[in-house]
């Protein structure tokens, strides 16, 4: 990987074998843990992505953090000459947050509020959970900055997915006004609002594409789209700032689903 030589000039230069490691999901079971880590020296892995759906484990509890297992886990890998790969827990919120701040639950195109559930679920606009993501991911790279076993920070897993919740109407009007210099004209002219009479008369009447309002103006959901974009890109720039900060030798990356445009 170009770029990354001199980071990586102390280790031994080998292929990365491995993949998604979840041992937070067993930790009630150790003997499966010692096993695991007998079965990854016989398939001779050597590179393990760890935590990104962890943040239930790693904070249960607002402002009490668990890292016991993660410490173990790691060292483990590290005992036989592993990397680890440490994610960050964005793309899974815990249940206890959801129910403590509600705004951080995506709402829908219907503009209904989702329950606590899948993953990817959170709203990217909602200031406390921007809050929370950079304060456990500053733990992490407290915890670990040092450990030789981390090769890189893997950020959130998959980004993915939208939420139409006052918060983003907010901040797509905002995107709006600033993409066409806040000129409302410009805006009723790009979209070709006069068709079926749909001219905007204030910055306020804008709302994202709904299956129960507006969803065929076509220059409204590609608009919406780039927001979309915007503001994931902008969640995750906010997300690295600590790591940024504590780790600037370790590499950051993330990925997306294979389908995403």
């Amino acid at each position: 990987m170009k770029g990354l030589e001199n980071i990586y000039a102390t280790r031994e230069k080998r292929f990365l074998h491995g993949g998604d490691y979840f041992p937070e999901q067993w930790l009630h079971l150790p003997e499966y843990l010692q096993e695991d880590i007998k079965l990854m020296q016989i398939a001779n892995t050597n590179t393990f992505s760890i935590g990104m759906f962890a943040w239930s484990r790693l904070e249960p509890e607002e402002g009490v953090y668990d890292f016991e297992w993660l410490d173990e886990v790691i060292d483990r890998i590290h005992s036989f000459g592993g990397n680890v790969i440490l994610a960050t827990p964005s793309g899974a919120k815990p249940s206890w947050m959801a129910k403590k701040y509600p705004e951080i639950r995506r709402v829908n195109n219907r503009r209904e509020q989702e329950l606590q559930g899948r993953r990817h679920n959170h709203c990217f606009t909602a200031p406390i959970y921007r809050e929370k993501i950079k304060m456990i991911n500053r733990k992490l790279a407290e915890r670990y900055q040092n450990h030789p076993a981390i090769l890189m920070w893997h950020i959130s897993n998959e980004y993915s997915g939208e939420c139409h919740c006052n918060l983003c109407q907010e901040a797509f009007r905002l995107w709006v006004k600033n993409r066409y210099n806040h000129d409302l004209e410009a805006v009723n002219v790009a979209w070709w609002a006069t068709f079926w009479s749909h001219r905007y008369s204030g910055w306020d009447e804008i709302e994202s594409p709904s299956v129960l309002g507006e969803d065929a103006m076509h220059g409204l959901t590609l608009d919406w789209q780039r927001f979309v974009t915007d503001q994931t890109i902008d969640f995750y720039k906010e997300e690295i700032t600590p790591l940024r900060e504590l780790t600037p030798h370790i590499p950051i990356t993330t990925n997306f689903m294979a389908d995403t445009a």
